[in-house]
Protein backbone atom coordinates (compact mmCIF):
# COMPACT_ATOMS: atom_id res chain seq x y z
CA UNK A 1 0.00 0.00 0.00
CA UNK A 2 2.66 2.34 1.09
CA UNK A 3 4.31 1.82 -2.72
CA UNK A 4 1.25 2.15 -4.18
CA UNK A 5 1.10 6.06 -2.50
CA UNK A 6 4.12 7.08 -3.19
CA UNK A 7 4.14 5.56 -7.12
CA UNK A 8 0.76 7.82 -6.94
CA UNK A 9 2.45 10.90 -5.49
CA UNK A 10 5.05 10.68 -8.22
CA UNK A 11 3.03 10.52 -10.93
CA UNK A 12 1.23 13.44 -9.56
CA UNK A 13 4.46 15.25 -9.24
CA UNK A 14 5.67 14.56 -13.07
CA UNK A 15 2.65 15.68 -14.36
CA UNK A 16 2.95 19.51 -13.37
CA UNK A 17 4.74 21.42 -15.50
CA UNK A 18 8.56 21.75 -15.67
CA UNK A 19 8.74 25.52 -14.48
CA UNK A 20 6.16 24.73 -11.37
CA UNK A 21 8.12 21.89 -10.47
CA UNK A 22 11.37 23.83 -10.78
CA UNK A 23 9.88 26.69 -8.38
CA UNK A 24 8.60 24.50 -5.72
CA UNK A 25 11.68 22.24 -5.18
CA UNK A 26 13.93 25.60 -5.83
CA UNK A 27 12.00 27.80 -3.02
CA UNK A 28 12.33 24.75 -0.61
CA UNK A 29 15.99 23.44 -1.30
CA UNK A 30 16.91 27.38 -0.41
CA UNK A 31 14.51 28.43 2.49
CA UNK A 32 14.32 25.38 4.34
CA UNK A 33 18.05 24.72 4.29
CA UNK A 34 18.77 28.27 4.93
CA UNK A 35 16.66 28.77 8.14
CA UNK A 36 18.69 25.66 9.55
CA UNK A 37 21.84 28.14 10.84
CA UNK A 38 19.07 30.35 12.58
CA UNK A 39 17.68 27.75 14.50
CA UNK A 40 21.25 26.16 15.44
CA UNK A 41 22.42 29.80 16.28
CA UNK A 42 19.11 30.83 18.65
CA UNK A 43 19.45 27.42 20.40
CA UNK A 44 23.44 26.58 20.57
CA UNK A 45 25.19 29.89 20.43
CA UNK A 46 27.73 30.72 17.85
CA UNK A 47 30.22 28.21 18.86
CA UNK A 48 28.31 25.14 18.50
CA UNK A 49 26.28 26.72 15.93
CA UNK A 50 28.83 26.78 13.64
CA UNK A 51 30.18 23.31 14.35
CA UNK A 52 26.78 22.41 13.35
CA UNK A 53 25.92 24.18 10.44
CA UNK A 54 29.62 23.01 9.07
CA UNK A 55 28.55 19.48 9.31
CA UNK A 56 25.18 20.27 7.79
CA UNK A 57 26.38 22.64 4.63
CA UNK A 58 28.76 19.93 3.97
CA UNK A 59 25.87 17.08 3.74
CA UNK A 60 23.36 19.78 2.01
CA UNK A 61 26.08 19.83 -0.60
CA UNK A 62 26.96 16.53 -0.94
CA UNK A 63 23.07 15.43 -1.39
CA UNK A 64 22.17 18.47 -3.61
CA UNK A 65 24.85 17.68 -6.08
CA UNK A 66 23.94 14.10 -6.75
CA UNK A 67 24.95 12.46 -3.56
CA UNK A 68 22.97 9.90 -1.22
CA UNK A 69 19.55 8.19 -1.89
CA UNK A 70 17.52 8.07 -3.71
CA UNK A 71 19.19 6.74 -6.26
CA UNK A 72 17.20 7.15 -9.28
CA UNK A 73 16.99 11.25 -8.61
CA UNK A 74 21.04 11.43 -8.43
CA UNK A 75 21.34 12.46 -12.20
CA UNK A 76 18.74 14.80 -11.70
CA UNK A 77 20.30 16.33 -8.57
CA UNK A 78 23.44 16.89 -10.31
CA UNK A 79 22.28 18.34 -12.88
CA UNK A 80 20.06 20.50 -10.96
CA UNK A 81 23.10 21.66 -9.01
CA UNK A 82 25.25 22.11 -12.18
CA UNK A 83 28.08 19.87 -11.00
CA UNK A 84 31.15 20.43 -13.08
CA UNK A 85 34.77 20.92 -12.80
CA UNK A 86 35.86 24.36 -13.48
CA UNK A 87 39.04 24.99 -15.24
CA UNK A 88 41.80 27.10 -14.20
CA UNK A 89 40.78 29.70 -16.46
CA UNK A 90 37.32 29.70 -15.04
CA UNK A 91 37.93 30.01 -11.35
CA UNK A 92 40.47 32.65 -12.58
CA UNK A 93 36.85 34.67 -14.14
CA UNK A 94 35.16 33.03 -11.05
CA UNK A 95 37.47 35.28 -8.38
CA UNK A 96 36.97 38.11 -11.16
CA UNK A 97 33.06 37.96 -11.20
CA UNK A 98 32.66 36.87 -7.88
CA UNK A 99 34.39 39.96 -6.56
CA UNK A 100 33.33 42.73 -8.73
CA UNK A 101 29.65 41.50 -8.30
CA UNK A 102 30.17 42.32 -4.51
CA UNK A 103 31.59 45.71 -5.39
CA UNK A 104 28.62 46.63 -7.69
CA UNK A 105 25.83 45.53 -5.60
CA UNK A 106 27.17 47.34 -2.64
CA UNK A 107 28.36 50.40 -5.15
CA UNK A 108 24.70 50.47 -5.37
CA UNK A 109 23.55 50.70 -2.50
CA UNK A 110 25.87 53.48 -2.09
CA UNK A 111 24.38 55.35 -4.46
CA UNK A 112 20.59 54.73 -3.46
CA UNK A 113 21.31 56.31 -0.01
CA UNK A 114 23.14 59.53 -1.60
CA UNK A 115 19.78 60.32 -3.00
CA UNK A 116 18.03 59.28 -0.30
CA UNK A 117 18.32 59.22 3.06
CA UNK A 118 19.93 56.05 5.44
CA UNK A 119 17.08 54.13 6.85
CA UNK A 120 19.46 52.74 9.81
CA UNK A 121 16.59 51.99 12.38
CA UNK A 122 14.71 49.45 9.67
CA UNK A 123 18.18 48.05 8.18
CA UNK A 124 19.52 46.94 11.98
CA UNK A 125 16.35 45.62 13.41
CA UNK A 126 16.83 42.04 13.88
CA UNK A 127 20.32 42.18 12.79
CA UNK A 128 22.52 43.69 15.81
CA UNK A 129 23.00 40.21 17.23
CA UNK A 130 22.57 41.35 20.76
CA UNK A 131 22.86 37.99 22.58
CA UNK A 132 26.38 37.40 21.20
CA UNK A 133 28.37 38.36 23.70
CA UNK A 134 31.90 39.62 22.02
CA UNK A 135 32.74 41.41 18.42
CA UNK A 136 34.66 38.15 17.46
CA UNK A 137 32.17 36.33 17.66
CA UNK A 138 29.62 38.46 15.85
CA UNK A 139 31.98 38.27 13.18
CA UNK A 140 32.17 34.72 12.82
CA UNK A 141 28.30 35.11 13.23
CA UNK A 142 28.30 37.17 10.14
CA UNK A 143 30.41 34.90 8.06
CA UNK A 144 28.38 32.23 8.73
CA UNK A 145 25.38 33.70 7.79
CA UNK A 146 26.70 34.30 4.64
CA UNK A 147 28.05 31.55 3.91
CA UNK A 148 24.90 29.80 4.89
CA UNK A 149 22.64 31.88 2.74
CA UNK A 150 25.15 32.07 -0.20
CA UNK A 151 25.24 28.22 -0.41
CA UNK A 152 22.05 27.93 0.43
CA UNK A 153 20.15 30.34 -1.85
CA UNK A 154 22.35 29.79 -4.92
CA UNK A 155 21.52 26.08 -4.77
CA UNK A 156 17.47 26.74 -4.60
CA UNK A 157 17.56 29.72 -6.81
CA UNK A 158 20.00 29.45 -9.56
CA UNK A 159 20.39 25.65 -9.16
CA UNK A 160 17.04 23.69 -8.13
CA UNK A 161 14.91 26.51 -9.93
CA UNK A 162 16.71 28.13 -12.40
CA UNK A 163 18.66 25.08 -14.15
CA UNK A 164 15.60 22.97 -14.86
CA UNK A 165 13.46 25.95 -16.48
CA UNK A 166 16.40 27.27 -18.67
CA UNK A 167 16.60 23.67 -20.40
CA UNK A 168 13.01 23.66 -21.09
CA UNK A 169 12.33 27.50 -21.69
CA UNK A 170 15.24 28.70 -22.31
CA UNK A 171 18.09 30.95 -19.93
CA UNK A 172 16.40 34.74 -20.23
CA UNK A 173 12.83 33.42 -18.67
CA UNK A 174 14.55 31.28 -16.24
CA UNK A 175 16.92 33.48 -15.03
CA UNK A 176 14.00 36.28 -14.89
CA UNK A 177 11.72 33.72 -12.89
CA UNK A 178 14.37 32.64 -10.74
CA UNK A 179 15.21 36.58 -9.65
CA UNK A 180 11.49 37.16 -9.67
CA UNK A 181 11.40 34.65 -6.71
CA UNK A 182 14.63 35.69 -5.41
CA UNK A 183 13.66 39.05 -4.96
CA UNK A 184 10.11 38.45 -3.71
CA UNK A 185 11.40 36.40 -0.54
CA UNK A 186 13.35 39.49 0.65
CA UNK A 187 10.65 41.78 0.59
CA UNK A 188 9.32 40.66 3.92
CA UNK A 189 12.49 42.07 5.53
CA UNK A 190 12.31 45.49 7.42
CA UNK A 191 14.97 46.84 5.08
CA UNK A 192 13.19 46.17 2.19
CA UNK A 193 12.41 49.56 1.25
CA UNK A 194 11.08 50.68 -2.05
CA UNK A 195 15.17 51.47 -3.26
CA UNK A 196 16.18 48.35 -2.66
CA UNK A 197 13.66 46.41 -4.92
CA UNK A 198 15.82 46.63 -8.00
CA UNK A 199 19.24 46.57 -6.13
CA UNK A 200 18.21 43.06 -5.07
CA UNK A 201 16.47 42.02 -8.64
CA UNK A 202 19.53 43.09 -10.39
CA UNK A 203 22.00 41.35 -7.93
CA UNK A 204 19.82 38.04 -8.59
CA UNK A 205 19.64 38.74 -12.50
CA UNK A 206 23.75 39.09 -12.31
CA UNK A 207 23.78 35.62 -10.40
CA UNK A 208 21.60 33.89 -12.91
CA UNK A 209 23.48 35.24 -15.50
CA UNK A 210 27.38 33.91 -13.79
CA UNK A 211 25.64 30.62 -13.29
CA UNK A 212 24.25 30.42 -16.56
CA UNK A 213 27.41 31.51 -18.28
CA UNK A 214 29.83 29.81 -16.18
CA UNK A 215 27.80 26.05 -15.89
CA UNK A 216 28.31 25.93 -12.33
CA UNK A 217 26.75 27.58 -9.00
CA UNK A 218 30.44 27.84 -8.17
CA UNK A 219 31.05 31.32 -8.91
CA UNK A 220 27.64 32.79 -8.12
CA UNK A 221 27.85 31.02 -4.30
CA UNK A 222 31.46 32.80 -4.04
CA UNK A 223 29.75 35.85 -5.11
CA UNK A 224 26.86 35.79 -3.41
CA UNK A 225 29.16 34.98 0.04
CA UNK A 226 31.35 37.85 -0.17
CA UNK A 227 28.11 39.99 -0.92
CA UNK A 228 26.54 38.58 2.30
CA UNK A 229 29.59 39.44 4.57
CA UNK A 230 29.77 42.98 3.49
CA UNK A 231 25.63 43.23 3.84
CA UNK A 232 25.97 41.91 7.30
CA UNK A 233 29.00 43.10 9.00
CA UNK A 234 28.08 46.77 7.23
CA UNK A 235 24.55 47.61 6.50
CA UNK A 236 22.41 45.25 8.64
CA UNK A 237 24.70 44.72 11.83
CA UNK A 238 27.09 47.64 11.74
CA UNK A 239 29.79 45.48 13.27
CA UNK A 240 31.93 47.06 10.11
CA UNK A 241 31.06 50.75 10.78
CA UNK A 242 28.47 53.24 9.94
CA UNK A 243 27.35 54.71 6.90
CA UNK A 244 27.41 58.95 7.31
CA UNK A 245 27.33 59.87 3.83
CA UNK A 246 24.35 62.33 3.10
CA UNK A 247 22.12 62.77 0.78
CA UNK A 248 23.50 64.92 -2.76
CA UNK A 249 20.37 67.04 -2.02
CA UNK A 250 21.99 68.23 0.84
CA UNK A 251 25.43 68.19 -0.29
CA UNK A 252 25.26 68.34 -3.71
CA UNK A 253 27.39 66.48 -6.31
CA UNK A 254 30.60 65.42 -4.20
CA UNK A 255 33.75 63.80 -5.15
CA UNK A 256 32.71 60.76 -3.38
CA UNK A 257 29.27 60.48 -5.29
CA UNK A 258 31.15 60.29 -8.25
CA UNK A 259 34.22 57.84 -7.65
CA UNK A 260 30.99 55.48 -6.04
CA UNK A 261 29.17 56.39 -10.01
CA UNK A 262 32.87 55.36 -11.44
CA UNK A 263 32.88 52.12 -8.87
CA UNK A 264 29.52 50.87 -9.86
CA UNK A 265 30.09 51.31 -13.64
CA UNK A 266 33.70 49.73 -13.51
CA UNK A 267 32.37 47.10 -11.76
CA UNK A 268 29.08 46.11 -13.72
CA UNK A 269 31.52 46.25 -16.94
CA UNK A 270 33.71 43.81 -15.08
CA UNK A 271 30.87 41.39 -13.93
CA UNK A 272 29.11 41.81 -17.55
CA UNK A 273 32.92 40.96 -18.94
CA UNK A 274 33.63 37.90 -16.99
CA UNK A 275 30.12 36.70 -17.92
CA UNK A 276 31.21 37.13 -21.86
CA UNK A 277 34.57 35.46 -20.80
CA UNK A 278 33.27 32.25 -18.96
CA UNK A 279 30.49 31.86 -22.78
CA UNK A 280 33.52 31.97 -24.29
CA UNK A 281 35.41 29.30 -22.21
CA UNK A 282 32.31 27.10 -22.14
CA UNK A 283 32.18 27.06 -26.35
CA UNK A 284 36.07 26.85 -26.46
CA UNK A 285 36.02 23.89 -24.35
CA UNK A 286 32.93 22.28 -26.37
Amino acid sequence: MATINQDASSSLWLKLPVSVRAIISGFLIAMVAANVWLLLLLNLGVSLATIGETIFLVLYVWWTSGGGPPHKTQAARANAFRRVRLSPRKWFWTVIAAFFFATTVHASIVLLFRFVPYPIASFRKGYTFPFIPSLPLKWLAVVFSAISAGICEETGFRGYMQRPIEQRHGAPIAILISSVFFTAIHLSKGWAIAGMVPIVFGAGVLLGLIAWSSGSLIPAMIGHVIMDIGLFSYWWSGIAGDFSQRPISVTGVDRFFVITCATFLASLLMVLFSIARFRREGSEGM
